[in-house]
């Protein structure tokens, strides 16, 4: 099914120059993009849960790539926002060097939705090929496109379930 990543991708929530080398840092770095968004309720509380996700069981998925996530009270649908580190950053606590960041805020009652969007982004970034692409695209609106083309190709052509 295409079409699932599409309502969660928006330029001015990618960063693809993040500037922390440290998982901490580089973790607000990117989750900050998500201050102000209009389906986050609290982001100090979102981001208080995604921290504490992470210090629970580190989100690193290999491959230079982290999925850190909360399902939280603090979002009313899911949302999402990505950083690429040129230089990597450190996760002390799983001692892996990450490139790509994917955070994502999920409501505590949508389960469906994040095992869509969860299962359609790790099937597109096993396949070093596609990690490639998206560790070159050379801005946010190039990165939307090559997730977008890398997700119809990977999970193929069909109606766009409501991700909520």
């Amino acid at each position: 099914m295409a079409g699932i990543l599409a309502p969660l991708l928006v330029s001015a929530r990618i960063n693809l120059e993040v500037q922390s080398t440290q998982c901490a840092d580089a973790l607000y770095e990117v989750a900050r993009l998500l201050d102000g968004h209009p389906d986050v309720t609290d982001f100090p509380g979102f981001y208080s849960e995604l921290l504490a996700r992470e210090r629970l069981d580190p989100t690193c998925l290999d491959n230079e790539i982290a999925l850190p996530h909360a399902r939280t009270e603090h979002v009313t649908r899911i949302v999402m926002a990505i950083g690429r580190s040129p230089r990597g950053v450190h996760y002390e606590n799983s001692d892996q060097t990450v490139r790509l960041i994917l955070v994502l805020g999920i409501p505590k009652s949508n389960d469906g939705g994040y095992l869509q969007v969860v299962g359609a982004l790790c099937r597109i970034i096993k396949d070093s090929a596609n990690r490639a692409a998206l560790l070159q695209a050379p801005t946010p609106a190039d990165f939307i496109q090559t997730l977008l083309r890398l997700e119809a190709r990977v999970l193929g052509p069909g109606p766009a379930p409501q991700v909520r």
